[in-house]
């Protein structure tokens, strides 16, 4: 195996992984999420493969970039909602995060042990729904929560039966 190969492994492996575990918390997860779909497209570059793949991977870090500077705009205008905060709608400029993280694990060349973790994921993020749900508090947002865990589960389990029918 080539070092050029090598690192585009180790880098997507890093950045599959960082994604993973920034997913445990989306909100302060985004500091690992963001460099970690940098470094997954970055492997991705290295490796050579498809140009389509390529883009794919980097248009996902970009919408994760979009997403979360609009996530840390809109905190430091003072949050969503509240007598300090923005209109909910402002929310929708944070959309691409997520649409992108979600993306980023199913995507074209995902292996296989990120699209099974990424069904865990989306399982934790359908737990987080029913939390609130019990608790009572912050049901809106975990609504959208839990749309982008099954938006991610079907995405897993598709490239999965994709890859055994392979």
């Amino acid at each position: 195996m080539s070092a050029r190969r090598l690192w585009s492994r180790i880098l997507f492996a890093v950045g599959g992984i960082a994604m993973l575990v920034g997913a445990l918390d989306p909100i302060e997860g985004s500091l690992l999420i963001l460099p970690g779909s940098g470094l997954v497209a970055l492997g991705t570059f290295l490796e050579q493969g498809e140009r389509r793949w390529i883009t794919y991977r980097v248009w996902v870090f970009v919408l994760i970039a979009m997403g979360v500077g609009a996530s840390w705009g809109v905190t430091m205008a003072g949050g969503i909602g509240g007598s300090d905060g923005v209109s909910l709608w402002w929310a929708l400029l944070i959309l691409p995060y997520p649409i992108g993280w979600s993306m980023g694990i199913w995507g074209p060349g995902s292996p296989r042990w990120m699209l099974w973790l990424g069904i865990g994921a989306g399982l934790w993020y359908l737990g987080l729904l029913a939390i609130a749900l019990l608790v009572g508090r912050h049901v809106s947002v975990n609504i959208v929560t839990a749309a982008v865990g099954l938006l991610t589960i079907g995405g897993c389990i598709n490239r999965l039966s994709k890859q055994n029918s392979e």
